[in-house]
């Protein structure tokens, strides 16, 4: 029986999976998508499937995935939901199915408690501080508990904790098999588990990061696996342009500054002037810093001369200067003592990249990339690509699979056949050949296929436009829709996601919510920023729960993917503008040059389909489940009055449109008189 087939008896009205859960249902889309994936797995070659939300896309490649008893791997965009995949949906389903397979999970070293730096933390002057101290005792406790080492384990560890860095390790300051922890190491461990396993789940930031670099494992893990599967994978080119390209940022200055002086004092107090050198250094990525000069609220400069924009030109060059002598001053001290201590060696080897960054930020850049100078707390000097469509094509999808013996180890690829590639997301475009994804990610020739959410979107949402609100453009338009968002979001009792284009949007729209619900309490306003992701998310699923009051969560930038809230914790999803790429990013920039340089017009290939996409994403919030019921508002008269709206209104789900503010009224109480129940579903 052919594996297609197989899959096909799984997803029957019958099969094991209706047998195993009374709340199954077979769906025609998730079970074509299914035989589509088992198809690509047989034969070879690169699948790319847009899974409508509710499709139940992850069982529709892990079914054909378990089955076929190929080495496989599996990348997620975060860590959260490699978490989901190895502990909840692979192991669930492996039990469903009755195939016995072995699971890894890997991740990148900064999420694996690292043993050494633990030790060394103690030295550390932050780990003075009375918070960090507490902290560390609560790490060292877990250390000597923990199997994985992955922090994930440390529940109320902050994510933007200080002792994070403090007890993990970088590619920098790695030592190797040098380093006096290595039989333990948590990262060696995870790496030689994952060169054993059959299924191997990762994630878009760890496979990126081993094509520019060749560090993480994957390098002898990709060759031993024949099916590849990249799950949320409209986010690869984004991830993939960011490790691709090149960076240098005052934070990596500061961290070969602490660690220069830390590791001195340790082991060669005396032969040098550590505290000296490490200051040299540290007054240097100060200086870069300043001659930035000062953003409010970070910004992106263009550098397509010799000198970013904005920037004044002496400062920079003398800036630059510094960077270099302190470097170099640091590196002629660590020559010296290089044989005391494996720490002196790698500081060096760190020292020389630093350098080699400096002397290639210090030249032209490259004609196919771009470069541009990002301003914030920490300053980094970035080059990159415009996106991943050449390497995909020649670094990664050319790569050639190989067999592997009993313990995962490469054997040959004579009779090997091609390696499947599977893409999924539930946003991949908006036209038929998904070309927003395939051309950036050199997929042009694969097969695509297109699967429609199962949801009645016409009975269970509906979308309204404010015709009242100001235009985008006018100041005043963040002012009016809080106040519009605060009368909806009163009456429904919360239950109210906004979406934000711009951080100073964010800003805006939270401080005149909290404003407004300060006094009375009726209702408790969450801004991103302000709690640590995990948190903002927990409480805003708990809704009103426990006499708590509704909330409002107003959020940017990660809240408009990936956020799920199913039930009635969410039936209002405000999005504040039609979400166009920034004029004023570099990359957008250069990307839009590209495209008139060649003939095109940016704005209906660029422009249109990136706001598309977005809308997509941010609109996908509100249904979750085939019994969730709510109200998409899109605060931008533009999508009804321009002549581009109605492309973007297409890529929308087809969703009842209210027309008056009646309307939207009549339909806002009719959410206040139901309720709905979340069921599980395969």
């Amino acid at each position: 029986m052919t594996l297609a087939a197989m899959v096909q008896e799984v997803f029957a009205t019958d099969g094991v999976l209706a047998r195993a859960d009374v709340h199954f249902q077979p769906r025609e889309g998730q079970t074509q998508m299914a035989a589509a994936v088992a198809r690509t797995i047989e034969e070879g070659g690169a699948l790319v499937v847009e899974a409508g939300t509710g499709v139940g896309k992850t069982f529709s490649y892990l079914v054909p995935a378990l089955l076929s008893g190929e080495r496989v791997l599996l990348s997620t965009a975060t860590k959260a939901l490699q978490d989901q995949l190895f502990a909840r949906d692979l192991p669930r389903l492996a039990q469903i199915l009755g195939v016995p397979v072995k699971m890894a999970l890997l991740k990148g070293r900064g999420s694996y408690l690292c043993l050494y730096r633990m030790e060394q933390a103690r030295h550390d002057a932050q780990a003075q501080d009375r918070g960090v101290v507490r902290v560390l005792a609560k790490v060292e406790a877990w250390s000597h508990a923990t199997k994985s080492g992955d922090l994930a384990e440390l529940t109320g560890l902050d994510e933007r904790s200080p002792v994070i860095p403090l007890v993990t390790s970088t590619r920098e300051n790695c030592l190797g098999s040098q380093c006096p922890r290595f039989r333990g190491c948590h990262v060696h461990l995870a790496r030689r588990e994952a060169l054993a396993a059959d299924i191997v789940v990762i994630n878009h930031h760890l496979f990126f990061a081993d094509a520019a670099v060749r560090e993480s494992g994957m390098a002898e893990l990709l060759p031993t696996v024949r099916v590849v599967v990249f799950d949320e994978a409209h986010q690869i080119n984004e991830t993939g342009v960011q490790f691709l390209g090149l960076q240098l940022s005052t934070g990596q200055l500061m961290d070969f500054s602490r660690d220069l002086l830390a590791v001195g004092l340790q082991y060669a107090r005396g032969l040098a002037d550590w505290t000296g050198l490490a200051g040299l250094v540290e007054l240097s990525a100060r200086d870069l810093r300043l001659a930035a000069g000062e953003f409010r609220g970070g910004a992106k400069l263009r550098w397509i001369d010799e000198v970013p924009d904005g920037v004044t030109a002496d400062a920079w060059r003398a800036a630059m200067a510094r960077v270099a002598w302190a470097c170099t001053q640091a590196q002629e001290a660590l020559d010296t003592v290089s044989e005391i201590a494996p720490d002196f060696v790698r500081l060096y080897e760190r020292g020389a990249e630093l350098l080699t960054k400096w002397a290639r930020f210090s030249g032209p850049g490259n004609a196919d990339t771009v470069r541009w100078l990002d301003v914030g707390t920490q300053l980094r000097l970035m080059e990159s690509p415009l996106d991943i469509a050449e390497a995909m094509t020649t670094r990664i999808l050319g790569a050639p699979a190989e067999h592997a013996d009993a313990d995962g180890w490469p054997q040959g690829a004579d009779d090997v056949p091609a390696r499947a590639w599977i893409f999924t997301s539930a946003t991949l475009g908006d036209d038929d050949r998904l070309t927003w994804f395939t051309e950036r990610a050199g997929l042009q020739d694969a097969e695509v296929l297109r699967v429609a959410s199962p949801f009645d979107y016409a009975a269970q949402a509906a979308l309204y436009v404010p015709r009242q609100l100001p235009s985008p453009a006018d100041p005043a338009h963040s002012g009016a829709l809080a106040h519009w968002v605060g009368d909806a979001a009163e009456q429904l009792g919360g239950r109210t996601l906004v979406l934000t284009t711009t951080l100073k949007a964010l800003r805006n729209i939270g401080d005149l919510l909290k404003t407004r619900f300060a006094a009375s309490g009726t209702l408790e306003v969450l801004v991103q920023g302000e709690w640590p992701k995990r948190r903002l998310m927990e409480r805003f699923r708990e809704g009103s729960d426990q006499g708590q009051p509704g909330c409002v969560l107003v959020a940017s930038a990660t809240f408009w993917e990936g956020f799920d809230v199913p039930g009635d914790a969410l039936q209002l999803v405000v999005i504040d503008k039609l979400p166009f790429p920034p004029p004023g990013d570099p990359l957008v920039e250069a990307r839009t040059q590209k495209i008139e340089k060649a003939g095109g017009k940016a704005f209906k290939s660029y422009a249109l389909p990136e706001a598309a996409v977005a809308l997509k994403q941010g609109a996908g919030r509100l249904i979750r489940r085939e019994s969730d019921r709510g109200i998409l508002v899109v605060g931008d008269t533009r999508l009804v009055t321009m002549g581009y709206g109605k492309r973007l209104l297409s890529a929308l789900p087809p969703m009842r449109r209210l027309e008056s503010p009646e309307a939207f009224e009549e339909a806002l109480l009719a959410l206040t008189r139901t309720s709905t129940t979340d069921q599980p579903c395969l």
